[in-house]
């Protein structure tokens, strides 16, 4: 064993360039690994992790104060089937003050602990309340504050005011902010709570029917009609799963890159690494050595520094993992997610067992050669192989290293392509990361509808019209008439139309809708068609994807809105890009719901500008006409994006950066074997006057033509992948993606794409080009 031992030593000390290759291919390869494999598995469960972890409530139940008492919320905790509760808790509707015109309305629940049998409150940031003044706020509900920052309510008795102390989560969305119970009394205009909230887990809450039996037992416990809102843990599992869906189809995608390219190179780097030393394993057998013991000896040179790499990569992946999974807790509205320890296990494991087949097959093969076969094999290729190439490229007018480069490939035709795989998969993945970057983008141009210059109002999330209840306008709405003929006498107007909101219900879906009622052309205002067109007559409506759904209607059906009753029916005649209100959304003229609604008037005014037209003294202008009608314009548009997509462009910037290495090292494996197998040549080549410029010329040009058809290979292959991904993820958040979300390559952009490529391969390049042009010609004559 001690011989073994040795031997392997010496052996890997022989060849420190190979060592490090496989020590770093496999060191990325893990760390790859174990980064996508840990979002991957985070992305299938994270709301049924937090929700077990934090005991959250199965059903959420509101109830009037004015109809139960708090002894009688309590006692409702005896219903049939419940297994445990938390509260009474007295709660609040108030409005935040964001500005001087409007309110966020929040819902604070008085709560004394975060802690509880059900819906344990994780504190992300700050502390709990401990005294009266104090207010956490919900990380998922209301604008975004920082701790310190005082809140004023301007709605309640006082204006009172209060101290935001922490940031909070709950996993069962169970309220916008929380206070200290006796504070509650002091934000309502009666002095007493607006309600009480329940918290139930039930033993039996799995599907949509048990929780209706579940509701119905608590309400049977207090009097009739006194249930003010109650909230299933269902529909929160729905909103969360909808946004973690989306990183499903992603991480697949980049995870079998990522598993192709790591087995690919890795076993390439090993199986040349025996392959350079069939020579030293004919000395082995020489001394004596079995066929078993030489297969043992290279297994080892292949294995030791894969397993460092291993330990490494592992380190790598969780250094990496740690706070891009803190930041998919945040989309994903969850806590507490972490690396899985059989992720760690099974890749090691895989990527190892891989190095191990390879080292063990490729010494087998040449530990069953004859010892006098080992002997005899040289370092160069085989006779014939490439020597078409050197004759052809020497007729070009090239320099001679240039040359000599070209015609390197077709002399290890196996190894050149096991390079041009490698670029592929790496400007593959560029590709793929560039327009999925690109399509993000896109994405969140279309969900803003932000194409106005200027805006009166107040505006939804996403620069969308406000819908009721988000933001809400504590003046009343000014004269559209004073506001139109505002707009119209600022000489630099070319366009605008205003908007309405309101609530509605729509024949034979349940719930609400949220109806946006135009008047004038909004058709500029950015909103983006998947299929029809947009609205050019009374009684047309245009839906988002989500509402054809729920609806089960199509582009052409006739569907029916129903405000306080009075039915309203509307031909859809398009389908938009639009995901606000999860996606419960209807666009229509106003003139459409006057007879339903004669009262709904617009809120919010788009004003498009000529070309040429100064905003910031277009506004100033503007709202000198409006400050006497109590609104006023701005040019800032709304850019909200989306936690998802910021998470989603960190992933693909990680991993796109990973798996680009993994391809140069691919590279770089290649071109190390084959400047140790041609050192003799390199030798000869310095003998006769070749400089180290030349040498790294000729090194460098060597992976030019696999890089560039590496290159060509891989863009399609990557706008295969984007064109596969893309219309997966929306599916799997029930969107469905307009055009331009889609179509995001140009020709310019795929031919820089097709040469990153190239890129690419001159990086993996560089390092043995350098080692080449340092080799003394007599060193290099005088190797083996």
């Amino acid at each position: 064993m001690s011989a073994l031992v040795r031997v392997v030593r010496v052996g890997m000390a022989r060849r420190r360039v190979q060592t490090l290759v496989i020590g770093l291919a496999t060191l990325l390869a893990v760390a790859a690994s174990v980064l996508a494999g840990s979002l991957l598995v985070a992305s299938e469960a994270p709301f049924q992790k937090a929700f077990d972890r934090q005991h959250g409530a199965h059903l959420a139940v509101g109830f009037d104060a004015d109809k139960v008492t708090e002894a009688q919320a309590e006692a409702s905790a005896q219903a049939d089937g419940v297994e445990a509760s938390a509260g009474p808790f007295p709660t609040a509707s108030v409005g935040l003050g964001v500005n001087a015109q409007a309110t966020v309305p929040l819902t604070l629940v008085g709560r004394s602990t975060a802690g509880g049998a059900v819906d344990k409150v994780d504190v992300t940031e700050g502390r709990w309340v401990a005294k009266p003044g104090e207010i956490v706020l919900s990380a998922d509900a209301g604008p975004s504050m920082r701790l310190g920052q005082r809140v004023t309510f301007p709605d309640q008795p006082g204006s009172p005011t209060l101290t935001v102390v922490g940031l909070a989560r709950s996993v069962s969305r169970t309220a916008d902010g929380w206070v200290l119970p006796a504070e509650i009394a002091d934000l309502t205009a009666s002095g007493e709570p607006d309600g009480y909230q329940m918290l139930y887990r039930f033993t039996h809450a799995a599907t949509s029917a048990q929780i209706t039996r579940d509701r119905a037992a608590v309400a049977a416990t207090v009097p009739a009609k006194s249930l003010t809102g109650t909230q299933s843990w269902l529909y929160v599992k729905k909103v969360a799963t909808r946004e973690t869906s989306l990183f499903v189809p992603f991480l697949v995608a980049f995870g079998v890159l990522g598993l192709v390219m790591s087995v690919l190179i890795v076993g390439n780097v090993v199986a040349g690494a025996v392959a350079t030393g069939i020579r030293r394993i004919g000395v082995l057998k020489a001394v004596g050595c079995t066929p078993g013991q030489v297969v043992r000896a290279c297994a080892g040179q292949a294995v030791l520094p894969a397993a460092v790499g291993a330990v490494l990569g592992t380190v790598a992946g969780h250094l990496l993992a740690v706070p891009l999974l803190s930041e998919t807790e945040d989309a994903y509205g969850t806590t507490g997610l972490g690396v899985e320890v059989w992720v760690d296990v099974l890749v090691v494991g895989g990527v190892l067992a891989v190095v191990a087949a390879t080292a063990c097959a490729s010494a087998w093969r040449a530990g069953r050669l004859r010892t006098v076969d080992a002997l005899s094999v040289g370092r160069t290729p085989a006779p014939g192989r490439g020597r078409r190439a050197a004759r052809l490229t020497a007729r070009l007018p090239l320099p001679r290293p240039v040359g000599l480069g070209l015609a390197q490939p077709f002399a290890r035709p196996a190894r050149t392509l096991s390079m041009v795989a490698a670029v592929a998969f790496g400007a593959a993945a560029v590709t793929f990361a560039t327009g999925l970057s690109s399509s993000l983008g896109e994405v969140i141009a279309a969900k803003n509808h932000n194409a106005a210059e200027v805006t009166i109002g107040a505006q939804a999330p996403g620069g969308g019209p406000q819908p009721q209840g988000q933001v809400r306008q504590r003046r009343t709405a000014a004269d559209p008439a004073k506001v139109v003929s505002a707009i119209r006498d600022q000489s630099g107007t070319r366009r605008y139309y205003s908007s309405a909101s309101t609530e509605s219900t729509l024949s034979g879906v349940s719930g609400n809708v949220t109806l946006f009622a135009f008047d004038g052309d909004a058709s500029w205002g950015g909103f983006r068609m998947i299929s029809g067109r947009w609205l050019a007559a009374k009684g047309e409506a245009v839906v988002a994807s989500t509402v054809l759904t729920a609806a089960g209607a199509e582009v052409g059906d006739t569907i029916t809105l129903n405000l306080d009753g009075r039915p309203v029916p509307v031909r859809i005649v398009g389908e938009v890009f639009d995901t606000g209100d999860d996606g419960m959304r209807v666009f229509t003229e106003l003139s459409t719901l006057k007879s339903a609604a004669p009262d709904l008037t617009p809120t919010t005014y788009s004003i498009g500008l000529k070309p040429g037209t100064d905003t910031d003294a277009y506004v100033d202008a503007l709202n000198a006409d409006l400050k006497p009608l109590g609104v006023s314009a701005t040019s800032a548009k709304s850019l909200n994006g989306s936690d998802t997509v910021t998470v989603l462009n960190t992933l693909t910037a990680f991993l796109t950066a990973l798996l680009i290495s993994v391809a140069a090292l691919g590279v770089l494996g290649g071109v190390v074997l084959d400047t140790h197998e041609r050192v003799r040549d390199l030798g000869v080549h310095k003998a006769l006057g070749m400089t180290p410029r030349q040498t790294v010329t000729m090194v460098v040009t060597s992976v030019v033509l696999p890089g560039v058809v590496g290159g060509v290979l891989g863009v399609p292959l990557g706008v295969a992948v984007h064109d596969a991904v893309l219309p997966a993820m929306g599916h799997s958040a029930g969107l469905r993606l307009p055009d331009s979300v889609t179509s995001v390559y140009g020709g310019p952009e795929l031919v820089l794409l097709a040469l990153a490529g190239t890129a690419v391969a001159v990086l993996g390049s560089l390092l043995p080009a350098g080692w080449a042009a340092r080799i003394r010609a007599a060193t290099a004559l005088r190797a083996e």
